[in-house]
């Protein structure tokens, strides 16, 4: 019988579930918030979690992680592993707030 690990860093597992409070205390703490895991930034896979969210509950696209992050200096032109910038992905999903706001800190 194998048991599966959990691929997320715990910042990244932070952002998957959408608990900012959690993401806040680790970066506060001194967690990287250009870190990547799984071929993924954290302020990717903020903009990824929080519109890929939303559009499956069908309501809005927020932004919070992602001001998280921001404010505890992700740079938003860090590509992952598949070459996308957090703004590339915004723009793919249409995210038009999360594009606005990264647009101001690149």
């Amino acid at each position: 019988m194998s048991t599966l690990s959990n691929l997320w860093s715990p910042s990244h597992q932070a952002v998957e579930d959408g608990d900012v409070s959690k993401l806040a205390q680790l970066l506060d703490a001194g967690a990287d918030p250009n870190e990547v895991c799984c071929g993924m930034t954290l302020l990717a896979h903020a903009v990824d979690y929080e519109a890929d969210a939303a559009i499956q509950a069908g309501e809005e696209m927020e932004v919070t992680l992602i001001a998280v992050l921001l404010a505890y200096g992700a740079s938003p032109g860090i590509a992952g592993d598949p070459g996308k910038s957090p703004l590339d992905l915004a723009n793919e999903y249409q995210h038009s707030m999360a594009a606005r706001l990264l647009l101001r800190f690149t």
